[in-house]
């Protein structure tokens, strides 16, 4: 069975600064996208796609790609804008990505089975991969999502942006955008659409944005992607096509079925500087205990 990993490692990191998607953070300079891909092949995972800026073609390939051509089937996908123009008039000057749908949508040509995406500067756990791994094989026509637990995602270096999953029998009713500050007594969440106050516990599960999809997802986003830059023209500067935004309508229309599994992996991230530290610790802790290897390929 074909498995693909479509990794999203187009955005450049502006709060961490530069490409942190290619900070060393293993003891023989690995990255962090290693870990993921490592971890994805142990599970299951045959095939790996790199949605990437053009422009960042062949740094990324030759720190990334280069130690992995001989592990698993690689793709180089460059998120762009030419197809969008030819029906929308973006500005020339604008330089932010149209979004993670717009990201996952430029994969479309390459991918004809089940996927799973994540963030290229995220590490998600092996059992995150193997728990959605799993569910592909077992849910042909359906999306879930890896629930990580609250508390074990934020940050002490700064507010971060979750997606809070509100659910009901591990069935997601709505994926609510959310930025998240630790307080006193708890947690604060705020949604990003329209301000509300979302009420969270340490034990809330989020989306950290590794969900797996079918192919139906392509036909959804080609069938709205254009009515919602056009229906937003006044802000075509800036306004942002996300995936979550497409789930939940997906979500209003009944058009697709969403689990959300709760995963018992540690997230990691590198959002901001201070925490890369942390990072590299936990993947020397990690190491120590027999999870990888000195040298991962």
């Amino acid at each position: 069975m074909k498995k693909t990993l479509l990794i999203l490692a187009g955005g450049m990191g502006s709060r961490f600064g530069g490409l942190k998607q290619i900070e060393p953070i293993g003891p023989n300079g690995e990255f962090l996208i290693h870990y993921s891909i490592y971890d994805a092949i142990k599970s299951g995972y045959n095939k790996i796609i790199f949605i990437i800026k053009e422009e960042n073609y062949d740094v990324f390939k030759e720190k990334v790609g280069s130690k992995l051509d001989k592990e698993i089937e690689i793709h180089y996908v460059f998120q762009k804008n030419d197809e969008i123009k030819e029906k929308i008039n973006i500005p020339e000057d604008r330089l932010k990505p149209l979004g993670t749908a717009h990201a996952i949508y430029c994969a479309k040509d390459i991918i004809k089975e089940n996927f799973t995406i994540i963030n290229a500067d995220d590490f998600y756990g092996r059992e995150s991969y193997q728990l959605l791994s799993d569910f592909m094989e077992t849910s042909k026509n359906n999306f879930c999502i890896a629930g990580y637990v609250l508390g074990n995602t934020v940050t002490e270096s700064g507010s971060v942006k979750r997606g809070v999953c509100i659910q009901k029998d591990s069935k997601l009713i709505e994926l609510v955008e959310s930025n998240i500050e630790k307080i006193e007594k708890g947690y604060k969440a705020s949604a990003l659409t329209d301000s509300r106050d979302i009420k969270v516990t340490f034990d809330t599960l989020v989306s950290m944005n590794m969900i797996s999809f079918t192919p139906k997802l392509f036909d959804y986003i080609e069938e709205n992607i254009y009515n919602f830059f056009n229906n937003n023209i006044d802000k075509i500067d800036k306004i942002e096509y996300l995936i979550p935004e497409v789930m939940n309508e997906m979500l209003q229309k009944k058009l697709v079925e969403i689990s959300v599994i709760k995963t018992p992996a540690k997230w990691l991230g590198m959002t901001y500087k201070e925490d890369k530290d942390i990072v590299e610790k936990e993947i020397k802790d990690l190491i120590k205990k027999g999870v990888y290897p000195s040298i991962l390929f």
